[in-house]
């Protein structure tokens, strides 16, 4: 009998257990009012992002890539100094001929390249007058805007400057050059789309030193001067009709003349400047973007040259009957005009197994090297080969802005581990000769001496 009343209570305590969800909250005191809770909404599983595709990951990478930063400044430096260096020292060099060469007093007469500019549509500003004065002008401007490419000085105006320096006597007269004159002739136009004085630059010094001031882009007065000045000049120079400066007539791209190309710059650096000062937000974060980009499509159109010039250099060899015997190399060590040291030359060319290796490693090391760009250790010991091979032809064959000019454009595939380490020692070794002491800054080993973006 005493079970009976706790009957209902384990029928109660078997429903809880069978029906939880109807189990009543317990009241928080006596008295309050019993609750029911809801009952709990089914989970619903969140919305997983659509997965990529490893092809789609691959063109994010690359488009991150190639707009979210300059690559290879220290590449770009290098063949920034070493072009403007080669083109500045063989000015110098013919300074004393600089008339016969380039000048009134040349054999290719002015009324001559005028009729031949007017057949290739190169571009040249040394027709634009025949006084012996323009001539002088043109000359001193590309010795200048050599020297203070070479330094970084104002690097995106002067590689226009070394450009136009470069097309101006090189078009006068292009019978008196090579080939290494003629990747001096590719190397300045692409110079001009790159970034190449964002280190190893006086105006990445100048923008370290602004840095560590705390102090924004100022008004920069020698900028807007040079910047007011050419545009003035050039203005002048389409006004009297010279020559070259179409609009839409031949031109550096297909219905792009150099006036409009020209103007662009122009008004692209000025742009660049007002943005750097005025709108640091968007506008200039867009313009790092544009800028990247055609810093690294010219870069990899310079690889792509280098990679060109060799493979054709080596291919053309080989179906050449001297190169495929073995005997080519000694026929120009006998040249009067190719033998500065005529008893070395003489020397070399007794051994018939030396110019057979020499005749068939050139042809190897020239035909192999674009298949040896992606293996950092192949690329590395081909491009030491390379070198030595064009410092020996300066030597024995007496050639040496060839070799320079060759040597300024294998310098493009050096690693950036080297040449951050030649930076360090340079920076390290130029601190004991100042005397100031002391570590060397981290900025200028480490990291080198970045210039802007813009830069």
């Amino acid at each position: 009998m005493s079970a009976a009343p706790d009957a209902p209570r384990d029928q109660r305590d078997r429903q809880e257990r069978e029906h939880p969800e109807d189990r009543r909250v317990p009241q928080a005191r006596e008295g309050a009012p019993a609750s029911v809770a809801a009952p709990a909404a089914p989970a619903v599983p969140a919305a997983s992002p659509p997965s990529e595709t490893r092809v789609e990951r691959l063109v994010g990478r690359g488009f991150r890539l190639v707009t979210g930063r300059s690559m290879a400044p220290y590449q770009t430096a290098v063949v920034r100094i070493g072009f403007a260096a080669t083109w500045l020292l063989f000015l110098l060099r013919e300074w004393p001929h600089r008339a016969a060469l380039y000048g009134p007093d040349s054999p290719f007469s002015l009324d001559m390249a005028r009729r031949l500019l007017d057949g290739n549509h190169a571009f040249s500003m040394l027709p634009w007058s025949d006084g012996r004065g323009w001539f002088e002008v043109v000359y001193l401007l590309a010795v200048v805007s050599a020297a203070l490419l070479m330094l970084g000085w104002r690097t995106r105006t002067m590689s226009v400057l070394f450009m136009l320096g470069v097309l101006s006597l090189q078009n006068r007269s292009i019978l008196l050059g090579d080939g290494g004159d003629n990747v001096i002739h590719l190397m300045s136009m692409y110079l001009v789309l790159t970034r190449c004085g964002q280190v190893w630059s006086l105006d990445a010094r100048r923008a370290r030193r602004a840095a560590e001031r705390g102090a924004a882009a100022g008004r920069d007065l020698p900028g807007v001067v040079l910047w007011t000045v050419l545009g003035l000049a050039l203005a002048v120079a389409q006004l009297l009709g010279c020559y070259g400066l179409s609009w839409f007539g031949h031109g550096p791209f297909p219905y792009v003349g150099w006036g409009l190309a020209l103007w662009l710059l122009w008004a692209a650096h000025g742009l660049r400047w007002v943005v750097d000062r005025r709108a640091p937000g968007e506008p200039r974060t867009v313009l790092d973007v544009l800028g990247a980009v055609l810093h690294n499509g010219a870069l990899l159109v310079i690889m792509a040259q280098v990679c060109l010039v060799y493979a054709t250099a080596g291919w053309l060899k080989i179906q050449g009957s001297r190169w495929q015997d073995g005997t080519a190399v000694y026929y120009p060590m006998h040249l009067d005009y190719f033998s500065p040291w005529p008893e070395l030359s003489a020397l070399l060319g007794t051994s018939g197994l030396l110019v057979l290796l020499i005749t068939y490693g050139t042809v190897i090391v020239q035909v192999a090297f674009p298949f040896t760009v992606f293996n950092r250790r192949l690329k590395n010991v081909l491009l030491v080969v390379m070198v030595c091979e064009h410092l020996s032809i300066a030597f024995l064959l007496g050639l040496p802005f060839f070799s320079l000019a060759m040597v300024a454009a294998d310098l493009v595939f050096l690693p950036t581990s080297f040449l951050t380490w030649v930076g360090g020692r340079i920076s390290a070794l130029r601190t004991r000769r100042g005397g100031r002491g002391g570590a060397v800054e981290p900025s200028a080993v480490e990291e080198g001496e970045r210039a802007p973006a813009g830069a």
